[in-house]
């Protein structure tokens, strides 16, 4: 079911740079460096998009020496993949049985 959070969530995701990061961090674990030089980003502009990523569960951070590391969170993402799945089967249902409410 789709929630008020999974609206939030989707919300900070949506953001291009953000979901850019999601992408990179979805095939490995970078730090600010790494995703700096993957995306062009200024380093204090995608360090706030990446505060906004962890404030809102989606990566965490690793420290590595003197270097932050982030990985995401594969159960967030499989969360809201389910309730987008849920959504469909519901919409796939109302479909195929013409279900609509009289006027």
């Amino acid at each position: 079911m789709m929630t008020s959070a999974n609206a939030d969530l989707i919300r900070v995701i949506a953001d291009p740079l953000r979901l850019q990061i999601v992408t990179l961090l979805a095939h490995e674990t970078l730090c600010t460096s790494h995703l700096v030089e993957e995306t062009g980003a200024r380093q204090t502009n995608l360090s706030n998009h990446l505060r906004v990523l962890r404030e809102a569960g989606v990566v965490e951070t690793e420290p590595c020496g003197r270097f932050t590391y982030y990985k995401l969170k594969p159960e967030v993402i499989e969360a809201l993949a389910e309730s987008f799945g849920d959504l469909a089967v519901t919409a796939r249902t109302t479909v195929e049985t013409n279900r609509k409410r009289a006027c």
